[in-house]
Parts: C-alpha cells; sequence; structure tokens
C-alpha cells in the first residue's frame, strides 16, 4: 500500500499546528494567570505563601506548576516544529514538481508526449 498526500492535506495538518500553538501560547499560561507586579502568577503565588506558613502542599504545588510550564512548552515547540515542516515540505514538493514538469518539455516549450515519456520507464 502507498501513502498518498495531497498539498491541500499538509497544508491542512500544518495550519492546524499552527492554530494549536497560538492557543496554547495564550491559553495555559497557569505560571502568569493573575500575575502580580514582579510577574508571579497566582499560583505561584498560592504556593509561596503556603511555603511561608511551612506547608509541604506549597512545594508540590510548585513542583506542579513547574512540570506544567514544561510539558505546555514542550508541547508548544513540537506544534511549531511540525508547522514549519510541512511548510516546508509543500514548498519542497512543489519546487520538485515544477522541475519535473520543466524537464518534461521540449525546448520549444511544448510538452513531451507519453509515448517518449514511456521510453524512460522501460
Amino acid at each position: 500500500m502507498n501513502l498518498v498526500v495531497a498539498q491541500d492535506d499538509l497544508g491542512a495538518v500544518g495550519h492546524e499546528a499552527y492554530l494549536l500553538h497560538e492557543q496554547l501560547r495564550e491559553e495555559p499560561d497557569v505560571a502568569g494567570v493573575g500575575g502580580d507586579k514582579s510577574g508571579e502568577g497566582a499560583t505561584a503565588q498560592a504556593a509561596d505563601e503556603l511555603s511561608s506558613r511551612h506547608m509541604t502542599m506549597g512545594n508540590e504545588l510548585l513542583t506542579t506548576l513547574s512540570v506544567w510550564d514544561s510539558q505546555v512548552k514542550t508541547v508548544l515547540q513540537m506544534c511549531a516544529h511540525i508547522s514549519n515542516h510541512l511548510d516546508y515540505s509543500k514548498r519542497s514538493y512543489a519546487e520538485n514538481d515544477k522541475r519535473i514538469e520543466d524537464s518534461l518539455r521540449h525546448r520549444d516549450g511544448t510538452a513531451v508526449s507519453v509515448s517518449e515519456i514511456s521510453t524512460y520507464v522501460r
């Protein structure tokens, strides 16, 4: 079985990866939500407050926040990588198609006939 992917398919997947990247960049910023003047988010502020009262939950909350932030950054990087790679693939295949099309023309610009092409395949 052969894998067949149309240009529109690549563009659609790349576009969805881009949209997800933009949405993730804005929405799951748990670390920055409710930020104070120093830029520390509400979750980090709560963790600091709990820790200052000698509650171990404060450190656990900071760990959770750190892991969440790291995971979101990883997903952001992967979405950007997918989008960029598919954009590159789309351009590259279009250039290859153009090069092949150009190579199948005579000097005067007319297309090479099917019978001429079939001699290359045998």
